[in-house]
């Protein structure tokens, strides 16, 4: 392990990156973006090669078949990265924007503008690729940022993260413009975690106790990001055969991620019809059904087991259960979510205006797959996580999100009276 003596200066580094890429044109820094991404595809080989190390360890070590699986860095997830990259690099650039402008009566001129936070920390487990998101978003965004990608994958994040400095710094800009403290091991988190006047802005994502470690114990104001105990109400006017295309893809599409379905609910009205076909389409796709009682048609199922109805299983498994109507849903999931996204199938528009309104997420949808809460999806070209609080951002984060905004007045030498 790295000594923790070298920690301060490493974010000392970090705050002068971040104050080169605060001036840096937009143009440069999305040239850094995409020698990024050819940068990675370059070294695709040795990528792997640590990749490989990382998840045979993980094997050894009893990593959850979902922490694999996010893990797991193949040449199409390589390409998916370097692709997401160079699509970022071409949106507009936030630095800069003007939000608000006026001509105050003493002629004084006041525009609100979007500026970089300065240096963010983000804090990770096993998930090589939000290693590449992280670094290309602080960069699209004027941003310096320090990761903690966790032991578990290690070797792929040291890999990445090379390959990442050499781009940035063919660019012209500081290589510290991406740092890792992966080598300080847990007591770099804890440090990360209370660097404030270092560090500017901290993102945890993962698993939810990381989460509460962060929230609780930071001294750097938290962006937080939650688990995603996510959820399909059918309702009694939905189409059945646009419900089962819907539940199968957001459940079995990638059960490893936080917009993965969780939990099912149906509408009474059409239960007895309803529930046996979503469970028969769900178990031939091999997902394993949990409920708190007998369901309609329906011979055996999996107890909810230790979490209930807040279960969030990143796996194979799913929970349904029947509702009495509309209000008796929007009640569930308000109780039971994580304010992460949840969907409604129907064709009332009335009910699907209700539900929208009434749920309180970060998310919601009318007839669409969860699977679409992504920031590549929205358009965003990758995402820092998605927010499921209600300050500052919310939803999936993505270059604007990373800004902050301060105050330019110009004047002709007014004073105030």
């Amino acid at each position: 392990m790295a000594d923790l003596d070298d920690f301060d200066a490493l974010l000392t580094a970090s705050q002068r990156a971040a104050r080169a890429l605060g001036v840096a044109d937009a143009e440069q820094r999305h040239a850094a973006i995409a020698g990024i991404a050819t940068a990675i595809e370059g070294a695709t080989d040795e990528i792997l090669a640590a990749n490989a190390e990382d998840l045979e360890r993980g094997r050894h070590a009893g990593l959850a078949a979902g922490l694999l699986d996010r893990l797991l860095l193949d040449e199409g997830r390589i390409a998916g990265l370097a692709a997401a990259a160079r699509a970022l690099a071409e949106l507009p650039d936030p630095v800069g924007e003007v939000l608000r402008h006026s001509t105050l009566p003493n002629g004084l001129d006041l525009s609100e503008v979007r500026v970089p936070f300065g240096v963010i920390g983000v804090i990770y487990e096993a998930r090589p690729n939000v290693t590449v998101d992280l670094a290309c978003i602080a960069l699209g965004s004027g941003n310096a940022v320090v990761l903690r990608g966790g032991s578990a994958a290690e070797r792929t994040n040291a890999v990445l993260v090379d390959a990442m400095q050499g781009a940035i710094e063919r660019a012209g800009l500081p290589r510290e413009s991406v740092q890792t403290i992966d080598r300080f091991g847990r007591d770099g988190a804890g440090r990360l975690m209370r660097a404030r006047g270092l560090v500017d802005l901290l993102v945890p994502r993962g698993s939810a106790a990381l989460i509460e470690r962060v929230v609780t114990e930071s001294t750097v104001p938290v962006i937080e990001t939650g688990a995603g105990v996510v959820h399909a109400f059918i309702d009694r006017a939905a189409s059945l055969p646009m419900a089962l295309e819907i539940v199968l893809n957001a459940k079995t599409q990638r059960t490893s991620v936080c917009n993965a379905l969780e939990t099912v609910l149906v509408h009474r009205d059409i239960a007895d019809a309803a529930v046996p076909a979503i469970a028969l389409a769900l178990q031939q796709a091999g997902v394993t059904i949990h409920a708190d009682g007998p369901l309609p048609g329906i011979d055996a199922v999996e107890p909810l087991g230790e979490g209930g109805w807040s279960t969030e299983h990143l796996s194979m498994d799913v929970a349904i259960g029947v509702v009495d109507d509309l209000d008796a849903a929007i009640d569930h999931v308000n109780r039971f979510g994580t304010h992460h996204t949840d969907t409604i199938v129907t064709d009332d528009a009335d009910a699907a205006g209700r539900f929208l309104a009434e749920v309180d997420s970060a998310v919601v949808m009318h007839n669409a797959s969860t699977r679409f809460t992504d920031g590549g999806e929205f358009g965003f070209g990758a995402e820092v996580g998605i927010s499921t609080q209600k300050a500052h951002a919310r939803g999936p984060m993505g270059l604007p999100e990373l800004t902050s905004t301060k105050w330019i007045v110009r004047g002709t030498g007014q004073v105030r009276a």
